[in-house]
């Protein structure tokens, strides 16, 4: 027995020692056998938990034991994907519940204790096992059940349940931070993002593609042993006004375990599951880099010839830097990570604070604020995922100019829209009892950027519902805009209902509102219609055409190239003062799936944050200038004008 096998917990030691004996006594080789679940597969090359006694071997093993299953993997692939040992533990424990995570990832030094014998074996398990192995390690060649292509070609692992003996194969994606099987880490270097010319479908079209013509190992994302998205999907079908689609998994950041969703909410369930796999693989982009770059790490006041001013981007109140444990203020000689990115204003590269691209991951030399997803977008180039996050950094900052800014906004008529989308949404909306209104939130930039707004006839419980989009099509954007609202619409009186009491304690005191779903749900009480009143009375109701004339006249590009309206929404926000910033944030698995992700960052434009206390809009300069420049008031907002309650963007 080797030195690995005498420090593992004793009755995984015995299984494990049991398997291999009789494997090898029926195959006539030895299959060495990788316990996993017993200790952090991450450790000791970034773990947080005990050090793993099995690391010199878990690479090579395709035998792994867990406590109710055996994997028998990683084989077959067309081999233009291979994944190892390594990246099957490493998947699997990334699927487990949040008190299990804990337990292999920061229960100490020893790592979890076993709490009885078991895993126990029977002959007949140890006879299905060596079948299995037979048949996929030592066949004339497998053929993976999966029946998507983009599957069938990854690699496999089959599990084996002990307690019924059913098997299961689904597809493995290597992880691209194995220690053991992905690139040696290289350094990170400035490098240039150019535009390249990008034939459209359309001038009118901004997608180059359709969603559905990209490969995506779908089984590969979402399984319950090595889905690299989470352990499966759900659907609802009892929703009355979507098909959605999600998905959830655990991924730890700077404050432990967050349950990052991701979800598809289209008119059917097979286009919304594929919206949601993109939504997921965007959020795994964007919540921990997934290559092995080093970092560039320097004090601002050492990089500023080459990066970005964080106080740009907006600090918190310094009341929140005292009260708040999580967070420091900004300290210029510090040192911390930067991310290389590039500037479309200038073309030239850029380092970007790492705590800003990528919004899981950060250090304690650099909480000087929480990011989200803002301004992050998946697409099928660097051109099409730009032109997302940039507009979703024009709506996000549109939204909150308003708000903040108590602004009146015109309403759209929804019956001169055109078309039956946005009519159908409508009705859809009246059938749950709710009248839905669409404004014009344009402040200082033409964009199209539409604010959906959905109130209860009856004044009930789920009062108000808000949701905002953005396009260079406005049409798209009124739609946008009333496809997210009815999202949210058919949850929102039971969410109230069931958190009254917490939702009132913080009507009463704002510095209760600490969560990203607080400030929705709490515009579900008929009290909070009084902050939200502008919206209600809106400045006049115009006919669509006549709210979009000059846009659509002389504003909107409309030529055959992507690139060409990418180019025209840098050149909107540099007319205003911002720099436009690229940071490419693909992984190899969306490379291979013909995608590309990338974080936006327009410092000076309005951050969306949650949690009252963690608020940055109110303090950037942007918001006492921007209504006055759109032509929204004669003055610039003064400090008393300023609408300081929560913003209800979900």
């Amino acid at each position: 027995m080797s030195t690995a096998e005498r420090t593992l917990p004793l009755p995984m030691e015995q299984a494990c020692a049991g398997l291999r004996s009789a494997l090898a006594g029926r195959l006539g080789r030895d299959l060495p056998v990788a316990p996993v679940g017993a200790t952090d597969a991450a450790a000791p090359h970034g773990g947080r938990g005990a050090p793993d006694p099995w690391a010199a071997e878990r690479a090579a093993a395709r035998v792994h034991l867990t406590a109710s299953a055996v994997l028998v993997g990683p084989w077959g692939g067309d081999g233009t994907a291979p994944a190892c040992g390594r990246c099957l533990a490493l998947r699997w424990q990334r699927l487990r519940s949040r008190s299990e995570r804990d337990a292999l990832e920061t229960g100490g030094p020893e790592g979890p204790r076993p709490a009885g014998v078991w895993p126990l074996f029977t002959d007949h398990v140890y006879d299905a096992v060596a079948a299995l192995c037979g048949a996929v390690l030592d066949g004339p060649g497998a053929e993976p059940p999966a029946a998507d292509p983009a599957d069938r070609a990854l690699p496999q692992v089959s599990r084996l349940d002990l307690a019924t003996l059913a098997v299961r194969t689904y597809p493995l994606l290597a992880d691209p931070l194995c220690p053991d099987c992905a690139p040696d880490a290289v350094p990170a270097e400035p490098r240039a993002m150019d535009l390249v010319e990008r034939p459209k479908p359309d001038p009118g079209t901004y997608r180059l593609r359709p969603a559905s013509s990209y490969p995506l190992p779908r089984e590969a994302l979402a399984n319950p042993v090595c889905g690299a998205l989470g352990g499966g999907t759900w659907i609802s079908v009892t929703s009355p006004t979507t098909a959605p689609v999600a998905g959830s998994v655990f991924v730890r950041g700077y404050a432990g375990l967050n349950d990052v969703t991701w979800s598809g909410q289209e008119n059917t369930f097979s286009t919304s599951r594929t919206l949601a796999f993109l939504e997921g693989l965007e959020r795994y982009a964007g919540t921990h880099r997934r290559r092995r770059r080093t970092a560039v790490t320097g004090s601002w006041n050492e990089l500023r010839d080459d990066a970005v001013d964080p106080a740009l981007c907006g600090f918190y109140d310094p009341r929140t830097y005292r009260d708040d444990p999580l967070v420091d203020p900004f300290d210029p000689d510090r040192a911390i990570p930067w991310e290389w990115g590039w500037s479309l204003r200038d073309e030239r590269p850029v380092l970007v604070p790492s705590r800003l691209v990528y919004y899981s991951a950060g250090l304690a030399s650099d909480n000087f604020v929480f990011e989200c997803s803002n301004g992050c977008a998946i697409g099928g180039s660097v051109e099409e995922a730009a032109l997302g996050g940039l507009l979703e950094l024009v709506e996000r900052d549109a939204f909150l100019n308003a708000w903040y800014g108590d602004a009146r906004l015109t309403e759209i008529d929804l019956a001169t829209v055109g078309g039956p989308t946005a009519a159908a949404m409508a009705e859809r909306a009246a059938l749950q009892g709710y009248e839905v209104h669409v404004l014009d939130n344009r402040i200082d930039l033409p964009v199209p950027v539409v604010t959906a707004v959905a109130v209860r006839r009856d004044g009930g419980l789920g009062t108000l519902s808000f949701a905002a989009a953005a396009s260079l099509d406005p049409r798209a954007a009124v739609e946008g805009a009333l496809s997210e609202v009815l999202t949210y619409i058919p949850h929102l009186s039971r969410q109230t209902r069931d958190r009254r009491a917490e939702l009132e304690s913080m009507a009463e005191d704002f510095h209760r509102v600490r969560h990203l779903k607080d400030h929705a749900q709490l515009y579900g009480l008929p009290r909070m219609a009084e902050h939200a009143r502008g919206y209600l009375e809106p400045l006049a109701v115009r006919p669509f055409d006549e709210v979009y004339r000059d846009w659509e006249a002389t504003g909107r590009p409309r030529t055959g190239d992507l690139r060409d309206d990418v180019r025209a929404v840098t050149e909107l926000l540099a007319g205003v003062g911002h720099d436009v910033i690229v940071v490419d944030q693909t992984t190899p698995e969306q490379e291979r799936m013909g995608l590309c992700t990338v974080s936006t960052l327009v410092p000076g434009l309005l951050p969306i944050d949650f949690g009252w206390n963690r608020q940055r809009a109110p303090l950037m300069p942007r918001l006492r200038t921007a209504l006055r420049r759109g032509g929204h008031r004669a003055t610039d907002l003064a400090e008393d004008e300023i609408r300081m309650v929560p913003h209800p963007f979900p």
